[in-house]
């Protein structure tokens, strides 16, 4: 079932649950976003997009995995047909959200989290050391030997689990180290597009390269 085949409420409700990121109860929906309707629900249970659980009353119901990736088509798309105002204005909301989410390299399962379940205060002192330490590890899986270069696609790859501008934050901060060098690519036309997309700026230069110095 692809995007286009949800109408409004159907959409809204599975953004519900993306939000709620754990079972909701049928009867609290309405009290969430729209009320769904039997034929609705199983029309998304049978698309494999929610797991309904009846075997508790009330029933509850949750995303799937294709539900999750349903949700993440939906942020960014465009809104169902015949969609209210306040539904495009939902949408609107949702396609800033994509933009972050393209620009962290995020998923939105790294956004909603349970009720209940926030994460502790992060130090920033002590993630920007973790990332620098991840960083050093990876260079040191990548590089043929200490003090060879490493292009930053290889290295994004490798740390693809670390926030872009995180990683970029951190690979700007340890160039200053004495055995650290960003380093761009002589022969820009050998770039290609991951590459040239990989690439730190620093001032007005487009660093491909990492070097660390044993």
């Amino acid at each position: 079932m692809s995007t286009e085949d949800l109408n409004g409420t159907e959409a809204a409700v599975l953004l519900v649950l993306m939000a709620e990121s754990s079972p909701v109860k049928n009867s609290e929906l309405k009290t969430m976003g729209p009320e769904l309707a039997k034929p609705s629900r199983d029309k998304l249970k049978n698309a494999g997009l929610i797991e309904v659980n009846s075997s508790v009353r009330p029933m509850t119901l949750e995303l799937t995995d294709k539900g999750w990736r349903t949700c993440g088509e939906l942020i960014g798309g465009e809104p169902p047909a015949r969609s209210t105002g306040a539904g495009k204005a939902m949408f609107t909301v949702l396609a800033g959200l994509r933009r972050w989410l393209d620009r962290t390299d995020s998923r939105p399962a790294e956004v909603f989290s349970p009720r209940g379940n926030e994460p502790a205060p992060v130090d920033e002192t002590d993630k920007a050391v973790d990332i620098e330490a991840s960083i050093r590890a990876a260079y040191a899986r990548l590089a043929h030997e200490p003090g060879s270069t490493v292009r930053l696609s290889r290295l994004r790859n490798e740390l693809r689990d670390i926030p872009r501008t995180d990683l970029d934050d951190a690979l700007a901060r340890l160039r200053r180290a004495a055995d650290v060098a960003l380093i761009p690519e002589e022969n820009q036309k050998t770039l290609t597009d991951e590459e040239r997309a990989a690439a730190v700026v620093v001032g007005n230069q487009q660093n491909h390269l990492l070097s660390i110095e044993p």
